[in-house]
């Protein structure tokens, strides 16, 4: 926010951040049940996915940097993960989670082609 590094300029970074935003959206529409849960889980893994790109991008390493963006990976299929669960649970229809299928995918090929390079 305040020191605009390159990182804030990348595709990744900006697909990650609209993610993290969406999520929290949507997880205003779980049940009060899901407060402590799933709420919070998705919340947590979203956020991890892009806090994981700033800091794999500050590592001057390039075995760091790949790491980083492999944790970021994991945590953007935990997120997949959820939100099939809270389909099955029957919170939200596939339809309703579209856009945000649209940004795990674009987001988990960007951060496969950050870890291979």
């Amino acid at each position: 926010m305040f020191l605009q590094l390159a990182h804030t300029k990348l595709d990744v970074f900006a697909n990650s951040k609209q993610l993290v935003l969406l999520c929290y959206k949507l997880s205003k529409l779980l049940p009060q049940e899901e407060k402590f849960n799933i709420t919070q889980q998705l919340r947590k893994a979203a956020l991890s996915i892009h806090l994981n790109i700033a800091e794999g991008c500050s590592r001057k390493s390039v075995i760091e940097r790949r790491r980083f963006f492999e944790v970021s990976r994991g945590s953007l299929i935990e997120v997949d993960t959820i939100f099939d669960i809270t389909c099955e649970l029957g919170y939200f229809r596939k339809t309703d989670l579209e856009e945000a299928g649209n940004l795990i995918i674009k987001t988990f090929q960007m951060l496969s082609k950050l870890i291979v390079y």
